[in-house]
């Protein structure tokens, strides 16, 4: 039964008496001076506050239960507070625990006997770095959710310290930088080389000082991390022990995150890239073309056929690293990936993948071909290495037999890439690569997120559905595209592509519109703008939008009548000067061919092609002789 007692105290100290109301005197005879908050003779309004204290059933073996809680400036504050806690007795919460958060979150990744080494790592980072220093102090029975948003803030604001840090790191470094210019241009001239020499040893010491506490800015996608974990801890506490009323971390609020969709190096891009060197996203995607260029390129390296896999079979580094050589079917035309190397602090530890990643690919003839090539070579290097050769039986190594660490793998990559000139893309994009050419083949999204390893089919349509060009046909040119105004225009020269306009089925030229007089319009098409006319077209229109909507309708009506299909519609109209609107227009079209093979007079096969490569695949055991 819920009975309640509420009295008044304060922190007042004077003269004690016993129960009898005599004075305690000390040993000397003196009254003995201590704590009369109970008896205070100012108890009353506007002194003291108030405390409750009130009966749970009694624990094992008839221990008394008393919930004490005390400093309410009001007496409804306390009975408020008491029916609270009595609630959440009731329901089980532990409420005279007087466990505080930092010990619970300890022991709670202490319990957690299944977690993936990876998991652990994160966790225990999370743990650490932050909820222990903003919530470790903090009694388990009194978090709620205002001390949550209190740790945030406070990384918040640590976060705009770390800016001001980087930034000054990075100014000590441009200055360190411009000291060693200065340094190697003074070659010849002893005296200014050797004050040279000073300034930069001296710019790079405070560098070095400089940099000194220099740490990474808490992302928002980082704060959602740590709130997961938080949550997972609050909910393992509330299932074993009843040992909150919620779990909090369900109810903050924290800066949104926008997963980074995977953007394609266009020409266009590309162009800006080689200007800048500014990369448009943090997740690229090599076009055909650009990773038929790379595979040229690295065709001499000792892992070809590993980028070769990486490209067409989209694994994860780790579970390159760990392939083993009995995982791998060269006459059956498979690979299982049933394990994988993960880094933690650059210490390599072994473990089976998620269960979702288990999964068996299917290899085409190419890349079984690689394969056996790859061996090939190993066998080459055991004989060259003799008994220096590292025998690790994975199918991917180094020269001398040893195994590859990930963290190589992806600097290996990235220097291969910056040799190669092409625009950057970091190994894991590869995966993005892979999943929007199996797309590209027509393959479905299943198909995919089976390949990848995903778990659910969601996660890959949200991911790896990146839009090459190609694959943009069925997307809405623009709006002008999508609802041409019919502008009436006269055809001056009819609009011819030359094949020279073409590359493969794709061509791509610009509609140029100019103003002759008063209302007066002339539109060109050209491939370049000293190139040849293909067409031209003139118009009455009141300005650039007008020009714009003719030239859409006039390559609309030659694509309809000519089987060919209208890819994309770019307006650049607002590229111009304001001053210059009134006068030009500027339309970028792209085409493609839509002509496929006919049906007639062919038979549907059943067999494959005659001289098919498989015939001259098969036969291994000869093949491995030849190697």
């Amino acid at each position: 039964m819920f009975e309640p007692s509420y009295y008044r105290r304060c922190q007042c100290k004077g003269p004690l008496k016993d129960k009898e109301g005599n004075p305690v005197l000390n040993g000397d005879g003196s009254p003995k001076i201590g704590d009369i908050g109970l008896t205070c003779p100012k108890l009353g309004k506007g002194h003291g506050t108030w405390y409750f204290y009130f009966e749970l059933e009694p624990a094992e073996g008839g221990k008394r239960q008393r919930v004490r809680r005390g400093g309410f400036a009001r007496q409804e504050d306390a009975k408020k507070k008491a029916k609270e806690l009595y609630d959440a007795a009731m329901a089980g919460t532990d409420v005279l625990s007087d466990e505080t958060c930092g010990d619970f979150f300890l022991r709670w990744i202490k319990s957690k006997k299944s977690l993936a080494r990876t998991t652990r790592h994160g966790y225990e980072e999370h743990i650490h770095n932050y909820l222990i220093p903003h919530l470790g102090h903090i009694k388990r029975r009194d978090l709620k959710v205002r001390h949550l948003d209190r740790m945030y803030d406070a990384i918040e604001k640590e976060n705009a310290e770390r800016v001001l840090h980087r930034l000054r790191v990075d100014q000590l470094q441009k200055e360190r930088d411009e000291a060693h210019c200065a340094w190697v241009k003074a070659a010849g001239k002893k005296e200014e080389r050797r004050a040279a020499r000073r300034a930069f040893l001296d710019a790079n010491a405070v560098l070095r000082e400089g940099r000194k506490g220099l740490r990474k800015v808490t992302s928002p996608a980082t704060m959602h991390r740590i709130n997961d974990t938080l949550s997972s801890a609050l909910s393992w506490g509330i299932k074993s022990e009843q040992a909150f009323a919620r779990n909090w971390a369900k109810l903050v609020e924290l800066p949104p995150v926008t997963r980074p969709k995977p953007l394609v190096w266009t020409p266009e891009r590309v162009e800006h890239w080689k200007r800048t060197g500014e990369k448009p996203g943090p997740v690229m995607v090599w076009t055909p073309e650009l990773t038929g260029e790379f595979l040229d390129f690295v065709k001499d390296d000792w892992l070809y056929e590993l980028w070769h896999s990486f490209i067409f079979l989209g694994p994860r580094r780790g579970e390159m690293a760990a392939l083993p050589w009995t995982e791998v079917s060269t006459d059956a035309l498979w690979l299982r990936i049933s394990q994988q190397i993960v880094e933690v602090a650059y210490q390599l530890y072994g473990e089976a993948p998620k269960a979702d990643s288990v999964r068996t690919l299917s290899l085409s003839l190419e890349s079984a071909d690689n394969l056996i090539s790859f061996r090939a070579k190993q066998e080459q290097k055991r004989k060259e290495w003799r008994d220096a050769y590292v025998e690790s039986g994975r199918v991917w190594t180094h020269e001398n037999g040893e195994a590859l660490h990930p963290d190589w793998i992806s600097r290996r990559f990235t220097r291969l890439v910056e040799l190669s000139g092409l625009p950057p893309v970091r190994l894991h994009d590869l995966r993005h690569l892979a999943a929007t050419l199996s797309l590209l083949a027509g393959n479905d999204i299943k198909v995919v997120q089976e390949k990848l390893g995903h778990s659910s089919r969601q996660i890959t349509s949200d991911t790896y559905t990146s839009v090459l060009p190609e694959m943009m046909r069925a997307e809405a040119e623009s709006v002008m595209a999508v609802v041409p105004r019919d502008v009436p225009r006269q055809v001056r020269t009819p609009l011819e592509i030359p094949e020279t306009a073409w590359k493969g089925d794709i061509a791509v030229f610009f509609a140029h519109g100019a103003r002759r007089s008063g209302d007066k319009w002339a539109v060109g098409a050209q491939t370049q703008p000293d190139a040849d006319l293909l067409g031209m077209i003139t118009l009455t229109g009141r300005g650039q939008d007008d020009a714009a909507n003719a030239a859409v309708k006039w390559i609309r009506d030659h694509c309809a009548a000519n089987d060919l299909e209208l890819v994309r519609v770019e307006n650049f109209n607002d590229r111009y000067a304001e001053d210059q609107r009134a006068d030009f227009s500027l339309t970028r079209f792209t085409i493609a061919r839509t002509e496929a093979p006919a049906l007639d007079g062919w038979t549907l096969p059943t067999g494959l092609p005659p001289a098919a490569s498989r015939a001259t695949r098969r036969a291994p055991s000869r093949r491995r002789k030849a190697a």
